[in-house]
């Protein structure tokens, strides 16, 4: 056992099993932990239906005792709601597609609840995720994927800043998640064989159209092909994404393909759709921008150069070619083309196996993607 002498953190408890196993973990290693719940909703099943906060709440509740740690239960419901829900409202709004635990992570958890913490006299705050802080002394914490590469969820702490990760603690870095299942059965955890949550953050078994119509009217509008015809009608743009497969309402043709999104024309509210066997070119491309770029590394990139990138989580990492911009923009090129990268969601950045940062696809350098840019590039 690691004696570390009572120093104080705080766990976010969710309820589920991961971060359960990362208080009884931090706890055996000699830490003064304690447990809480941050509630994010009010009469959740209003909006999401079949919601899992009340069991969540209560499981970690049980963790807390099981492990033998204070509990504490922490209203964060009207941050939650302008600072993580509604800009992803206002981003579906907008034509583009949010990744809301991204910013949950850097708002939330690691923004307001990090900020309790060290009101609290806590040290710092330590979350179940699957990814390794690395810190060698005199120089900043780094960031780095997690040892199950098939559960590491570095690309979701893309957006959190050097601060941040100063105060951040994550237990399970080093853990595959076979082990931490049997972690928590070997002590006898209440949620040991707790099925892990999938989706968005808060949405549970909810659609996200479905979620999204509860503040969005729908909008109705042509589908057609990419060379114009019309195949049926949308719901709203709103409701759907570059790459979608299901759910768009056009049926098959005869050779039983289905239709896939390919764009919006939003000037005129039209959805595009086309067969994805017949390589679209509109689905796939090699040449973007991102922006609000922000980086957990004292030496960003200053001038072109390659470097590794996940263009979506669970992607592998790939390369690519970084040319900054100035302005917290840069310019990407991809060295393979990859498929339906959307407005809004997360390119994240790394050395290698550490990430060093992120940013978001930007809606203006959609469409542009491989047309006119296949000029001869270097580092």
């Amino acid at each position: 056992m690691i004696d570390r002498s009572g120093e104080p953190i705080l766990v976010a408890l969710s309820g589920g099993v991961d971060s359960a196993v990362s208080a009884a973990l931090l706890k055996a290693q000699g830490y003064d932990v304690s447990g809480v719940y941050v509630r994010t909703w009010e009469h959740e099943e209003d909006l999401l239906g079949e919601c899992p906060g009340a069991r969540d709440l209560k499981d970690a509740r049980s963790v807390a005792k099981a492990i033998d740690i204070p509990f504490s239960v922490v209203n964060f419901i009207d941050f939650y709601q302008n600072e993580v829900v509604m800009p992803m409202v206002s981003g579906y709004e907008r034509g583009i597609t949010p990744n809301p635990d991204i910013l949950c992570n850097r708002a939330m958890k690691f923004g307001a609840l990090l900020d309790y913490a060290k009101e609290h006299g806590f040290s710092a705050l330590a979350t179940g995720h699957y990814c390794k802080r690395k810190k060698s002394s005199g120089n900043p914490a780094e960031l780095w994927e997690g040892e199950d590469k098939n559960k590491d969820q570095s690309y979701f702490l893309a957006r959190i800043t050097n601060e941040q990760l100063e105060k951040a603690r994550f237990p399970l870095g080093e853990i595959e998640k076979p082990k931490v299942r049997e972690i928590a059965r070997e002590l006898d955890l209440p949620v040991a064989e707790k099925k892990d949550s999938q989706g968005i953050c808060f949405l549970g078994k909810v659609k996200i159209g479905d979620f999204l119509s509860n503040f969005l009217e729908d909008n109705p509008g042509e589908i057609l092909t990419t060379d114009g015809r019309v195949v049926g009608e949308h719901k709203g743009l709103h409701r759907y994404t570059l790459g979608q497969r299901r759910g768009i309402g056009v049926p098959s043709n005869t050779d039983n393909e289905n239709y896939v999104v390919t764009g919006k024309v939003e000037s005129k509210n039209q959805l595009v759709v086309a067969f994805e066997s017949r390589n679209e070119a509109t689905l796939w491309g090699t040449h973007y921008e991102i922006e609000s770029l922000s980086f957990l590394t004292n030496d960003p990139p200053l001038e072109p150069v390659r470097i590794l990138g996940k263009a979506r989580y669970r992607d592998p990492s790939v390369s690519l070619l970084f040319r900054p911009l100035g302005g917290n923009r840069a310019e990407i090129v991809f060295d393979e083309p990859q498929r339906a990268l959307t407005p809004g969601q997360v390119l994240a950045l790394y050395y290698g196996e550490r990430l060093i940062g992120g940013g978001t696809y930007c809606l203006s350098s959609m469409g542009r993607a491989d047309q006119g840019l296949n000029k001869e590039v270097s580092a």
